[in-house]
């Protein structure tokens, strides 16, 4: 999960996106607090931390990793500001390198895979349609929870009657410069450990 600040392009703001979704927002505003919810949904999708420099003891231009110290600092500008929102989130890496133990042929697709994923947590299944998966790969694994560089939220699915609970990436989906064109998972070194976070 990562925040975001550029005072130079959008001024003293701290962007902190939570989830996805579609074009249709409301805002709701308390002192230097921005709460964004779906206005379907009605969930919190994210905040805008205004004056974020008088809250945050230092704040780096760009892509900020939300860690525990970061989290406990929102938490803290919430309180000021007398926002009693819950913001009890999973800080786990979502990116994570995983090692495919095994494929079986989709029963009812003929170009998707089931595969059994193991990110060093857990053993995930997912339904994968990159035509050079295959077992014993390291691979790049956005587990459920993700938010990939386009901004899609990774979602459990239910492929062609297979659940599917994570996404085996692509250079291009993690938005790797240069990325091949053809279809086609990222295959990893073989010395990376299974379970370690991959870095976007």
């Amino acid at each position: 999960m990562y925040a975001f600040y550029n005072k130079q392009g959008i001024g003293d703001v701290l962007l902190f996106p939570i989830k996805s979704t579609n074009d249709k927002i409301d805002f709701e505003r308390k002192q230097d607090i921005v709460k964004i919810m779906d206005r379907e949904t009605n969930q919190i999708i994210g905040y805008n931390i205004f004056q974020a420099s008088t809250y945050f003891a230092s704040l780096e231009q760009g892509k900020l990793k939300v860690t525990e110290s970061l989290l406990s600092e929102i938490k803290h500008a919430f309180q000021q500001n007398g926002v009693e929102d819950d913001l009890e989130l999973d800080l786990s890496p979502k990116f994570v390198v995983g090692h495919v133990q095994s494929t079986a042929l989709h029963e009812n697709a003929d170009k998707l895979k089931v595969c059994k994923v193991d990110v060093g947590t857990e053993t995930l299944q997912i339904v994968c349609g990159a035509p050079n998966v295959q077992e014993g790969q390291k691979v790049v694994v956005a587990k459920v929870g993700a938010i990939m560089p386009s901004g899609m939220e990774i979602k459990e699915s239910n492929l062609r009657g297979i659940d599917s609970f994570g996404m085996i990436c692509s250079q291009k989906e993690l938005g790797i410069p240069n990325a091949p064109k053809e279809k086609g998972i990222y295959v990893l070194n073989e010395n990376m450990k299974i379970g370690e976070e991959f870095q976007l």
